[in-house]
């Protein structure tokens, strides 16, 4: 079996109705189904929920549970707010920028662009708390190629000494 694609990414979010707001206001994405029930599907347990998808472009689809009779919701505490985050690619700098600009202009903080050599980002959050990436790849041929080649030899020695390996080194300004 091999996958074929994500059919949808879901997160939790404290309103349903301006977490749709604020995606198609934002990030411009449209609001395409929602399903509400008082029991869980796969569970059947008492739940009352409300689920709602939005198109994130190309067949990507982001989905939000809200969840009135849960305790409020929060996050990871053992995991640093940057880690847990979803990314999402624009198609130019332009359009890099100039989200950045409505962004801030709709009264959200951004960092960035943050410069990641092969692709450069912004990151923000959404009012759930979750923190987003916009991104747009900037990286050669050539780049790629060479963190493809090391790729695994990264990998075996992080997996070894927990320690970053310098073999993509030239992406920070270090040696290869």
């Amino acid at each position: 079996m091999k996958i074929k694609q994500i059919h949808h990414v879901a997160y939790r979010c404290k309103d349903a109705k301006e977490t749709v707001e604020w995606y198609g206001k934002h990030l411009n994405m449209n609001f395409v189904l929602a399903i509400a029930e008082n029991e869980v599907p796969s569970t059947k347990a008492p739940d009352p929920y409300m689920h709602v998808f939005l198109d994130a472009g190309h067949g990507n689809v982001l989905a939000f549970f809200e969840l009135p009779t849960q305790p409020e919701m929060g996050r990871d505490q053992n995991t640093p707010a940057w880690v847990q985050h979803l990314a999402m690619e624009v198609e130019s700098m332009d359009e890099l920028l100039a989200a950045k600009e409505r962004l801030v202009a709709g009264g959200i903080d951004v960092i960035g662009p943050v410069n990641h050599t092969i692709f450069k980002s912004i990151y923000f959050f959404d009012p759930n708390g979750h923190r987003l990436e916009l991104a747009c790849n900037i990286g050669t041929p050539e780049m790629l190629h060479k963190l493809d080649e090391v790729k695994w030899a990264m990998l075996d020695e992080w997996s070894q000494t927990k320690k970053a390996p310098k073999h993509a080194a030239w992406m920070h300004g270090g040696d290869a």
